[in-house]
């Protein structure tokens, strides 16, 4: 594995797991199966609605507290000292930790983070289908997607992959055996269109949409809940 080296000293997996999407009963086989192929970078959120089943995996897994790097991210709606303060101790409780490793503001929502926005991507606009990267990835013998995992690798670029299959999970592991040349760097890098491939943190109808959709996780996770009492 290789690792990024945080302001404060902190080594970070440059390559973790993150659980956006996954559902709650999903979750713990897929946060296994990711322990079980070598991840120990694991990413969640408040907004995720699936903390505790990371948390309870972490438990199961046998793999030392110590040995997995644990991320959560606060959402929109607990912003402010008080709010946010009373959400990530509600997220340690959740993942059953005395500690986070790290804990991000969910969304930015303003140019401040303007580079937040600019590596980020979900394979949209067939950017996986791009000629570029598909002869790139056909020199190394390698997958469009495993291109594009040790491209920001390679420019130092924390990537959390989500997969709920553990021989994609192992597909995306597989990406610290080959480097690419300055020429392809620089090929990958010539396909910037100066866009997020994810969405517009300009577009006032995002708040809209996410508030909708954090609300619609939250019925999900309460049926789950539910269900399980019964």
């Amino acid at each position: 594995m290789e690792y990024v080296t945080l302001s404060n000293g902190v080594k970070m997996p440059i390559l973790g797991y993150g659980v956006y999407q996954v559902t709650q009963e999903e979750c713990e086989r897929c946060v296994m199966d990711a322990l079980k192929v070598g991840y120990r970078l694991l990413d969640t959120s408040q907004s995720y609605f699936n903390e505790e089943q990371v948390g309870s995996t972490i438990k199961k897994s046998g793999v030392p507290r110590e040995d997995i790097f644990l991320t959560t991210k606060v959402w929109l709606e607990h912003y402010g000292y008080e709010q946010t303060k009373a959400s990530v101790l509600e997220s340690m409780r959740k993942l059953q930790t005395d500690y986070l490793d790290l804990v991000l503001l969910h969304q930015p929502f303003s140019d401040t983070y303007g580079a937040y926005r600019a590596p980020f991507g979900e394979g949209r606009r067939g950017i996986f289908n791009d000629p570029v990267i598909a002869e790139i990835a056909s020199k190394y013998h390698k997958t469009a997607a495993q291109v594009m995992l040790r491209w920001n690798i390679q420019r130092g670029v924390v990537v959390i992959p989500k997969s709920t299959h553990i021989e994609r999970m192992k597909e995306n592991f597989d990406v610290f055996d080959f480097a690419l040349t300055n020429e392809d760097m620089s090929a990958i890098s010539s396909l910037d269109k100066a866009e997020s491939l994810f969405f517009s943190h300009y577009d006032p109808n995002m708040v809209e949409w996410f508030v909708k959709m954090v609300e619609e996780r939250k019925q999900q996770h309460d049926s789950f809940k539910e269900k399980k009492i019964w």
